[in-house]
């Protein structure tokens, strides 16, 4: 009985050890040059980062061909030494869209680049993530195209997630990978209204309950980005990434109106766009208050804590709006 009872005791101490354990903090690089500034060097110190996802290259159709072919791969100027790699290949949805699409010279290509990549650069790796945001009518490629590279590449195997595939899983169907990562941002649609497409709780609300019925592990992706939404006669012309806008206030030719809102007074030209006269600019951005919302209200919905929490992306840019100590305060929400 003695036994039975400590037994139970060790046990119980066991759960509470796992359910007390942190998640750790990664970061996402998103760069065609993988090269640290001072200020992300001593973020991934600072935070005790051993684990970067680096975008490798993205994966596109051919104007010219219509056939699959690597865009914009990375080049390496500085070493990952004294990080664990995880290259991320972004695959655009109108891949797996091709009816004809030779899924298994696909998935032996996009390993080979892979290798070709991590031979040139000394970087030895234990896993790869795909990122694909697949839809119904894409998904019979895009698992096909899963089982073929978990195959050819004899790797860990992680894939990005949305929500509404975590929702509607049965329709959607989960890949044949180790782990996925919910990416919880990109929500709403971008549009020339007052909401944020970048995070919208209300939004979030729809599918926050569905991650505790979602039978894959998944670790969690935060966004730290943000942008600017170039409207012209109430039609949006493009997105501006990485607008400064302490120097959009500074600069006489664009008005502040009303919160995060600019109006052109002046037709302008600023970092190579031509803003025109009355042109609009929506800046949306993540606040610190929105992201221990999100770490909050993703610590309530889930059964286990995540072993990982990704911010998206590793950027001087992105880290100057937030002050040092956030991620550690958010990893405590967990």
């Amino acid at each position: 009985m003695k036994k039975i009872i400590l037994f139970g005791v060790i046990l119980c101490l066991f759960i509470s050890c796992q359910q007390q354990e942190k998640p750790t903090i990664s970061f996402y690089y998103w760069k065609t040059i993988f090269r640290l500034s001072p200020k992300e060097k001593n973020t991934l110190t600072t935070n005790e980062v051993k684990r970067l996802y680096i975008r490798y290259f993205d994966i596109d159709l051919s104007p010219k061909t219509q056939k699959p072919f690597p865009r914009t791969p990375i080049r390496f100027e500085n070493t990952t030494s004294g990080y664990e790699i995880i290259p991320v290949v972004y695959i655009k949805n109108k891949v797996m869209l091709d009816k004809k699409l030779n899924v298994l010279d696909l998935a032996q290509k996009t390993n080979s680049f892979i290798q070709q990549i991590n031979l040139k650069n000394n970087i030895t790796i234990q896993e790869i993530q795909i990122d694909c945001d697949w839809t119904l009518e894409s998904k019979d490629n895009y698992l096909r195209f899963i089982d073929a590279f978990k195959k050819i590449s004899n790797k860990k195997l992680s894939a990005t997630i949305r929500l509404h595939q975590i929702k509607y899983f049965k329709k959607t169907k989960i890949p044949n990978v180790d782990r996925g990562v919910l990416m919880y941002y990109n929500m709403g649609k971008i549009a020339t209204d007052s909401l944020n497409s970048i995070y919208d709780l209300n939004i979030a609300n729809r599918y926050l309950s569905s991650l505790k019925n979602y039978p894959l592990p998944i670790d969690i992706a935060l966004p730290i980005y943000s942008w600017g939404i170039h409207i012209r006669d109430g039609k949006i012309i493009g997105l501006r990434n990485k607008i400064n806008v302490k120097n959009l206030k500074n600069n006489s030719s664009f008005v502040l109106t009303k919160k995060n809102w600019f109006v052109v007074a002046h037709s302008d030209f600023k970092d190579g766009v031509f803003y025109k006269k009355n042109d609009q600019i929506k800046i949306e951005t993540i606040s610190e208050n929105d992201l221990l919302e999100m770490a909050n209200n993703l610590e309530e919905n889930t059964v286990q804590n995540p072993k990982e929490i990704i911010f998206y992306d590793l950027d001087e840019f992105n880290l100057k709006n937030y002050e040092e100590g956030l991620f550690e305060k958010i990893i405590d929400c967990f």
